[in-house]
């Protein structure tokens, strides 16, 4: 029987763990910046004329497969499915919100490929992919599920709530029961989380940041240990950009950052890291307030800033009360 796994970045060692033919993360970071367009994300996924194009695109992370030639690597992905003789095609998304958004594109996206869909599989993925052995996992029992069309119209609602150009429909979601779709609802809750507190004017991560260094861990690399906020949905370079934004502006609350990380490009990742690593970080007295809830960040400090797809501006800048769990408009 063939098999290819679907995955996120964070499942990129299931391609050391021989548990299919073929291992296709998918690498689109959905939590933070625009969102791409749906026929950008289509031509991801599509046929690539030349392996010169610029355009990144689903084979440049898959390994060398015992059954897919490097022609067939430039094919869409659902031709290989087919012209191959695959026989199952495996979802293995694990609960981190940026895999779950993961989950919900590519769902929206199979739904119509009735070839595709009836080789589907859902496993039921409740651990952190990142962090798996791949010897563990070659092993490991992982639940696994049929998809019924429920789940697709729930992904797609999902999705398309998330690209909406507002948070409402996000929000809604938390009211409805998802299927077997479990991990998606505590998802977009830490993805509301994210927005604006009523109170501060910052979201968990940031929030997390202040009280982390509040309590003496002035080095960015305790920060950005992966879990050392126990938050989730960034990553240390989206969170590297947070800092930043609560250091550089006209009120900051964070003193010590290298203030080279003003200039440099931020494709830099070199300079950018030793920047970082150079940083001995506190905070202001503002800070201090701001963390105490006595002050709004927001109001001293301008953001534009993406979630999903709404645009968070001073003017347009909806929040989330997360004791009420209730959105609040601007």
């Amino acid at each position: 029987m063939k098999r290819v796994i679907l995955t996120s970045s964070s499942g990129v060692g299931l391609a050391h763990a021989d548990r299919a033919d073929m291992v296709v993360p998918l690498i689109y970071r959905f939590v933070s910046g625009p969102l791409p367009l749906a026929a950008h994300l289509d031509r991801y996924l599509g046929w690539r004329e030349s392996k010169f194009y610029d355009e990144v695109h689903w084979s440049n992370f898959v390994r060398r497969s015992r059954f897919v030639s490097d022609e067939d690597r430039a094919r869409r992905l659902l031709q290989v499915i087919e012209i191959c003789g695959v026989d199952l095609v495996e979802l293995w998304f694990d609960p981190e919100p940026n895999s779950q958004l993961q989950l919900s594109w590519i769902l929206d996206y199979l739904r119509s490929e009735q070839s595709i869909t009836e080789k589907l599989r859902l496993r039921h993925v409740d651990f952190d992919l990142r962090g798996a052995d791949p010897s563990e996992l070659r092993h490991r029992d992982v639940q696994k599920f049929d998809i019924a069309e429920s789940d697709f119209e729930i992904a797609s609602m999902a999705w398309e709530a998330y690209r909406a150009p507002t948070p409402e429909l996000c929000a809604g979601l938390l009211g409805r029961p998802l299927g077997k779709l479990s991990f998606l609802k505590p998802a977009m809750e830490d993805l509301l989380a994210e927005l604006p507190s009523p109170a501060t004017g910052l979201g968990a991560t940031e929030t997390r940041l202040l009280q982390r260094i509040a309590g003496g861990h002035d080095r960015t690399d305790e920060l950005f240990r992966p879990g050392a906020l126990g938050t989730r949905v960034f990553d240390q370079w989206e969170m590297g950009a947070l800092l930043e934004g609560l250091a550089f502006g006209p009120a900051p609350a964070v003193a010590g950052l290298d203030d080279k990380l003003a200039t440099l490009d931020p494709d830099n990742a070199r300079s950018r890291n030793a920047a970082f690593r150079r940083s001995r970080l506190s905070l202001t007295e503002f800070g201090e307030a701001v963390l105490a809830g006595r002050e709004d960040f927001r109001r001293h400090n301008p953001i534009r800033r993406w979630w999903g797809g709404t645009l968070l501006t001073n003017e347009r800048l909806w929040r989330w009360d997360g004791e009420r769990r209730a959105l609040i408009a601007p």
